[in-house]
């Protein structure tokens, strides 16, 4: 990423280029893009393609002042932390799903952080997760505005990441290629397995809390968890994402609309 590309990237997350790639800039940097690069699988409604390089994920974030989702999210910023100066190495995590089940390898993409002052899980890309990077080699509770979190160690030397004591996604420590999450990628915008097929969800964080668009349903989440929702009008939502979210759409995305890539031209069932 050259110099213009780094400073539009900045100007987008509204932050300024640290003066130096250490922790502190770092936790700034990541509390920004949680608060305005909202997480969001439009596109798979959209019958958009979503390409794993740099131009088109910076075409689509910086430029289309969209969202994504763990792929394109944490695969941009760690592009943004790399022309930075970060030590940065990309890190495939499967997530536990109903019942404590692991979903499919490269199921997630997060990332590992190096500075001078240690080293650090940051991840923009899980949706309600931790609003700051997590400390890598400590393995006591981590106390931080999305809740209390531990790594833990497992027998099989991967690393498992908690919640409020639920168990989010298991880590593995091997640093992988950004080519390698393609098939997980692929996975979970075409399996009718895929939460993402089922469901549609634009999600930022804020100031307060959070908000949420799914479908057209419209959550506001606020201090000490008070929550507030409603359902929109068809005339609604368009205006939502865009005042919401920065986001700009000439057509509604609808769960099923689009045909699925491999699905012999059928929709979701």
């Amino acid at each position: 990423m050259d110099t213009a590309a780094t400073d539009a990237y900045l100007d987008r997350i509204g932050a300024r280029r640290p003066a130096a790639p250490d922790a502190e800039a770092l936790r700034a940097l990541h509390l920004s893009h949680l608060r305005t690069v909202p997480f969001e699988n439009l596109s798979i409604h959209l019958g958009e393609e979503i390409v794993l390089a740099e131009q088109p994920l910076l075409d689509k974030i910086v430029g289309a002042r969209r969202g994504g989702f763990c792929y394109e999210l944490n695969g941009a910023f760690a592009m943004l932390l790399g022309a930075l100066g970060y030590g940065v190495e990309l890190l495939a995590a499967r997530v536990f799903g109903a019942e404590g089940k692991l979903g499919i390898p490269y199921d997630h993409l997060a990332l590992r952080v190096r500075t001078p002052d240690g080293s650090w899980l940051a991840d923009v890309g899980f949706g309600r997760h931790s609003h700051f990077p997590l400390r890598w080699d400590s393995r006591a509770e981590q106390t931080d505005p999305g809740g209390v979190f531990r790594i833990e160690e497992t027998e099989e030397g991967d690393l498992d990441v908690l919640r409020d004591g639920s168990r989010q996604y298991r880590l593995e420590q091997r640093p992988r290629a950004y080519r390698d999450f393609e098939v997980g990628c692929w996975w979970n915008r075409t399996s009718p397995a895929s939460h993402f097929t089922r469901s549609l969800v634009c999600s930022r964080l804020t100031e307060t809390g959070r908000i949420t668009l799914s479908g057209r349903t419209f959550v506001t989440t606020g201090p000490a968890g008070a929550r507030a929702e409603r359902q929109l009008d068809a005339d609604e939502v368009l205006a939502a994402y865009r005042e919401h979210f920065g986001i700009v759409l000439d057509r509604e995305p609808v769960v099923g609309e689009v045909p699925l890539p491999g699905a012999g031209g059928q929709g979701r069932p």
